[in-house]
């Protein structure tokens, strides 16, 4: 059963925006700049400078494959099952860790009732905070967006006042030295402030339930993209000028200190109040986000069936759930702080990598049906650097970030052997692309009709009658050039056998209704139309020939041709295909789509995925005796 489309622009906005403004804005300031000073305020805006590539990306993957999986659909779909795999584990587990730095910083409100505190005392509250929402998850569903576009609006509203009434009180004398620990330890942070951005990936783990994604998803991300980065960079720098280094430095909630600091008590409650409704919805909507990356694994036969199965009592993905709940509490447990938050970072970035890599596959595959509504500029090149740059900054992270990615590629590995190369045989964009340089007829079909099929859900297309006499027609696909006598006689003996009419009959029809009037309408295109005798007959050819076809008075020759014959009850159609045609040749790019189509499939899909307006259900009907 398909999912409710039921997510609007603000909706994408609040689940992106709610998800990034969480412990790495509250929580992370303090141990940032124990490491790097406040070069800090550098590493949150090269952090979104690193995210923007990866947003584009995934934009434009969201925007033509709008299917809840996330990233991990988009990979799989490219680079097959074991980076399919791989991309659903670091998928699981970044969300899952930015949702145990959510619980952590969860737990670190403890500190306003107990100051002395020590870390497993933070760990044990954030323990039992994901024990009761993962059971939260498991009886109910999350939270509509309306009500999180509610709550994101208060956060930003507190930040906002924290910035404007504290701005007065920033001393210069705090940003002196700037980068103490030199350009390394800039970089390093800017590696494990990354994850303060991972929230965006939870829009494409919903995108299936998006109305017109295709416009929804790249303008909610980007609008939450600004001005959340905004926000980063003038809370933090806000932050480091108005609270003296010492007190900054190591401190689990700098923010609330620094407004303790410019604005009294009630700027430090109404800190820890934001801090703590951007902990709870982080940490809720990720249980539940994270669940949703096995789920499809196991829809698509890379995980037992068994995970991807839902409560019948609370309609819930239990299993998913669980062992979600299980693995960010094991995570809380056995890594501090710092290596959660860098390795949160880490397999982020690895996923952005794939994300990259496979918006670039997607483009040069040759993949007819890869239309997304959305294109990245600046391809390849900017993804390209994109990539280089991730592998740089992981390599400057440390041994701890590197040592998890390893250990997922080998856990990734290993159950691809085992468990899921036997089983599965999909075809996926790299392996065509790889076909395409050595032979066109390599290519087959299951995944040009699975990314059609999505994109007519994407577009909300309800097929009418002309797409039916689509679906059924003959299509020709020349390779050699000829003339329009002979194409009407090719054209009449094919209606000929379809309908038992008398070919010779046609040909002449043919022949005197271009010599009446010429039916080529425009250089390269031709829609020849004749009426035939008969009840409740229609009959369209496509026809292709690249080498073109000459018609009587006309120097360039066709390549496009649109044949139509129909008896005379169906006059009323003939006219809506008509029309249809002028709206669909008449759609940017379509000569360059029908020269470069595959196969006749190919030139079918042109006209299915058109943008062109759908007569209703009940006209279709009513025009039909």
């Amino acid at each position: 059963m398909p999912l409710k489309k039921d997510l609007l622009l603000i909706d994408v906005f609040a689940i992106a925006a709610g998800a990034m403004i969480s412990s790495g804005l509250f929580v992370l300031p303090g141990i940032a700049f124990e490491m790097a000073g406040p070069s800090i305020i550098l590493s949150y805006l090269l952090a979104g400078l690193l995210m923007l590539p990866s947003a584009l990306s995934q934009s434009e993957l969201a925007s033509a494959m709008p299917q809840s999986g996330g990233g991990y659909f988009f990979i799989v779909r490219t680079l097959g099952p074991y980076a399919g795999i791989f991309a659903g584990i670091a998928d699981w587990v970044s969300l899952g860790l930015k949702s145990a730095f959510a619980l952590v910083g969860l737990g670190t409100l403890v500190q306003m009732a107990l100051p002395n505190a020590d870390e497993w005392t933070i760990k044990a509250v954030a323990i039992l905070a994901c024990a009761f929402f993962t059971t939260l998850n498991l009886v109910s569903v999350k939270g509509t967006g309306r009500l999180q576009f509610f709550l994101v609006l208060g956060l930003l509203g507190i930040l906002g006042s924290y910035v404007i009434f504290s701005i007065s009180e920033v001393r210069t004398v705090h940003f002196a030295p700037f980068m103490p620990n030199g350009a390394a330890s800039l970089f390093a942070v800017t590696g494990m402030v990354f994850v303060s951005y991972g929230g965006l990936t939870k829009v494409a783990n919903v995108s299936g339930e998006i109305r017109h994604p295709g416009r929804n998803i790249p303008l909610g991300i980007f609008i939450a993209f600004g001005v959340v980065n905004a926000f980063y960079v003038l809370v933090v720098f806000v932050t480091v000028g108005v609270l003296p280094p010492g007190l900054l430095a190591g401190s689990l909630a700098p923010l609330a200190e620094g407004a303790r600091f410019t604005l009294g008590s009630l700027g430090f409650i109404a800190i820890e109040i934001a801090a703590f409704l951007a902990f709870v919805t982080t940490a809720n909507a990720g249980i539940l986000a994270a669940a949703r990356s096995p789920m499809a694994m196991a829809r698509d036969g890379l995980l037992p069936e068994r995970i991807g199965r839902t409560s019948n009592r609370f309609h819930t993905p239990h299993v998913s759930i669980l062992i979600t709940g299980i693995i960010i509490s094991l995570a809380i447990a056995f890594l501090s702080i710092e290596n959660l938050i860098k390795s949160a970072s880490a397999v982020l970035m690895l996923m952005f990598v794939l994300v990259n890599l496979s918006v670039i596959i997607m483009r040069h595959s040759g993949i007819h049906n890869y239309r997304p509504t959305f294109k990245a500029p600046l391809m390849p090149w900017l993804q390209l650097a994109a990539v280089i740059a991730y592998i740089f900054i992981l390599i400057e992270m440390g041994h701890i970030p590197l040592l998890m990615s390893g250990a997922i590629a080998a856990v990734a590995l290993i159950w691809y052997f085992v468990y899921v190369r036997s089983r599965i045989d999909r075809e996926y964009a790299f392996i065509l692309l790889v076909q395409r340089m050595i032979s066109r007829e390599f290519f087959g079909r299951g995944l040009e009709d699975e990314l059609k099929q999505i994109a007519l859900e994407r577009d909300e297309v309800e097929q009418d009658h002309f797409d039916q006499v689509v679906k059924e027609c003959i299509v020709l696909d020349l390779d050699q050039p000829l003339d329009a006598e002979s194409l009407f006689r090719k054209i009449a003996e094919t209606v000929m056998a379809r309908q038992g009419l008398p070919a010779d009959t046609l040909f002449r029809r043919f022949m005197t209704r271009e010599e009446e009037s010429s039916t080529v309408l425009k250089p390269g295109l031709a829609v020849p139309h004749i009426i035939i005798e008969g009840e409740h007959l229609f009959n369209m050819v496509l026809v292709r020939c690249v080498p073109g076809i000459m018609f009587p008075g006309h120097e360039e020759p066709v390549t496009s041709a649109f044949v139509l014959a129909g008896s005379r009850d169906e006059r009323n159609f003939h006219l809506k295909a008509l029309m249809a045609i002028a709206h669909i040749v008449e759609e940017p790019g379509f000569n360059e789509r029908w020269l470069k189509a595959r196969d006749e499939e190919d030139l079918r899909d042109i006209l299915l995925l058109s943008k062109r307006a759908r007569v209703a259900h009940s006209e279709n009907k009513a025009e039909r005796p």
